[in-house]
């Protein structure tokens, strides 16, 4: 009776979060449109930001209990997932289109983020003052991107801003996490009930689970021609993974991880880098880039279960 339980709460939970992700979208357009933004710029800081709460939730939670390689882990692995599984599976469904913007300015945060991490975490230590540099450019890019405000785009499809907009937003973000914390625990227990490990679990389940929010939004989004929150959300999302959860989870405490963690920092900057020349070529992500991401996030996970 339990794994039927468990199975209905996947199924009801996937159901959930599709219809929360079309949700977010269309309230993410109006408003953008509504207050003279530009859809990247909704995409970048309200979508990604707003899906990235369950890695928010679990790092925070693990540096708060010492777990500092789940603190870390989950970020890198999340940035990981979102630009090998969604960003690669997203462009197999519909080829994304991209612009200049996004690819030098946000791709360029994004790289130099990655950078940044690398070299923090080098020593297999990020510090508290590291975190805080790590957390004030955070601050300075989102600053950089409200100020400068960028011309919506002209689009015929306009989705109608309502004054209940701006909740329909706020209740879609959460519907959205809340059924993702969902969707991990009863697929937990169901993997639990087969004999799987926890490690395992904690590698694919938990880590897919807390990237179902930026999975669902992704989708939706390229498939109503919405590429700046499609991709700007993915990106958004890894930015504010690496500034501003590790910023303040570092804050709370000096994060040590395992010697490990060096080869996923080297793949997570290698995925960096394909991920943005396939955008900049052609200025779009074609099906085929889409394969070669999801293969090369197929292969690192290949790789945990037999390393």
């Amino acid at each position: 009776m339990e794994i039927i339980f468990d199975v209905l709460i996947v199924i009801a939970t996937i159901l959930l979060i599709t219809k929360g992700a079309m949700w977010l979208v269309d309230s993410a357009v109006a408003i953008a449109h509504k207050i003279g933004i530009s859809e990247l710029v909704i995409g970048l800081t309200i979508v990604g930001f707003g899906t990235s709460a369950p890695e928010f939730a679990v790092t925070i939670i693990s540096a708060i209990n010492g777990q500092s390689d789940i603190s870390v882990g989950n970020i890198v692995g999340s940035n990981i997932f979102n630009l090998g599984f969604i960003l690669g599976g997203t462009a197999i469904i519909k080829s994304l289109s991209t612009s200049k913007k996004i690819v030098y300015r946000d791709g360029g945060v994004l790289l130099f983020g990655t950078v940044m991490l690398i070299v923090f975490l080098w020593d297999l230590v990020l510090s508290t003052f590291e975190g805080v540099l790590l957390f004030s450019f955070l601050i300075v890019y989102i600053g950089a991107l409200l100020f400068k405000k960028e011309i919506k785009e002209e689009d015929d499809s306009v989705s109608t801003y309502k004054w209940y907009s701006p909740f329909i937003l706020l209740f879609s973000l959460v519907l959205v996490v809340g059924s993702s914390h969902f969707l991990v625990d009863s697929a937990s227990a169901l993997a639990r009930i087969m004999g799987v490990s926890d490690w395992i679990i904690g590698v694919t389940i938990v880590a897919a689970g807390t990237s179902a929010p930026e999975l669902a939004t992704s989708i939706v989004a390229a498939l109503r021609g919405k590429y700046g929150i499609s991709i700007g959300n993915l990106i958004g999302s890894d930015i504010f993974n690496m500034f501003g959860v590790l910023g303040v989870a570092s804050m709370i405490q000096n994060l040590e991880v395992d010697l490990s963690a060096r080869i996923d920092l080297v793949l997570l900057f290698f995925m960096v880098i394909l991920a943005l020349v396939f955008m900049r070529t052609g200025w779009k992500i074609t099906r085929l880039e889409g394969i070669l991401l999801v293969l090369i996030g197929l292969s690192r996970w290949i790789y945990s279960f037999m390393f």
